[in-house]
């Protein structure tokens, strides 16, 4: 799956599991950035990644980690074994 696509599952996924609406992002965005993120049409900065992650209640990494579930079609396990590799060698 393409990176900006994968993004935009990923978030719509979370969104909808938070109960949260397009319109619950109207301090840090508009609805219309969100359905352009959601349709993968565009992609977040980090500072908005971090506004978005907030909105939702979640960690920045935890919209990251699941992109990249979906793009790589891989687990949460395998994704956390690669960062601590990473991060402790």
């Amino acid at each position: 799956m393409e990176l900006k696509q994968a993004f935009a599952t990923a978030l719509k996924a979370l969104r909808q599991k938070k109960h949260r609406t397009q319109e619950d992002f109207y301090l840090v965005s508009s609805r219309t950035y969100i359905s352009t993120l959601e349709r993968g049409l565009k992609s977040p900065t980090l500072d908005k990644l971090e506004d978005i992650a907030g909105v939702l209640g979640v960690h920045p990494a935890t919209l990251v980690i699941s992109t990249y579930m979906n793009k790589d079609d891989t687990s949460l396990d395998s994704i956390i074994q690669c960062i601590r590799a990473d991060l402790t060698n």
